[in-house]
């Protein structure tokens, strides 16, 4: 019989909980149309590393809807002075990332605004972007805004931006998970 004392057991199951939470991608972007551009760039890996960064628009980088802005509260202004050059972020990105796929609940528009990004800056995408829904179980389709809001409320993370809501999305994936199994525990 395999003994293991509660604290190497706490720390598997850390490990065991952390290996099976997807990475997560989140993109805020200057509009929603055709003509929209990434502005910002959220990640999560399954350990709780994070990147994040804001994205200086190339020069004929011009459309900018006001809606889009006042949901995640980025201006124009702040993407000028504190936007990195987009060409650093891509290579950044791929470092931090490697090889891994990026899980993303928005796929359809942040997967065409990754690839506006790498494909602008002439950059090869070292990491696949795939839609969230595709490792999701139909269980955790049924309770996932009840645990988001959950998450949102109990985390206190509130600002809507990119790597805040990966990492509300990783949260409300692991919730949902631990609903699925039975193993939701009051926080």
């Amino acid at each position: 019989m395999l003994t293991i004392c509660s604290r190497h057991y706490q720390l598997f199951k850390v490990y065991i909980i952390a290996a099976s939470l997807p990475a997560i991608i989140d993109v805020e972007a200057s509009g929603f149309g055709i003509h929209s551009f990434p502005i910002e760039i959220g990640v999560v890996l399954p350990n709780g590393s994070r990147f994040c960064r804001l994205i200086k628009p190339f020069d004929d980088w011009i459309h900018w809807d006001d809606s889009a802005e006042q949901i995640h509260g980025i201006s124009q202004g702040v993407i000028q002075q504190r936007g990195i050059n987009p060409i650093d972020v891509c290579h950044e990105l791929n470092d931090f990332v490697g090889g891994q796929t990026l899980y993303s609940d928005a796929w359809v528009v942040d997967n065409p605004w990754l690839l506006k990004l790498f494909g602008k800056s002439k950059v090869n995408m070292a990491f696949r972007i795939s839609s969230l829904e595709l490792i999701m179980k139909e269980s955790q389709f049924n309770t996932w805004d009840k645990d988001k809001a959950f998450i949102a409320r109990r985390s206190g993370l509130k600002r809507h931006r990119a790597s805040t809501d990966a990492c509300i999305i990783q949260l409300t994936y692991e919730r949902s998970m631990q609903r699925m199994n039975g193993n939701l525990h009051s926080l």
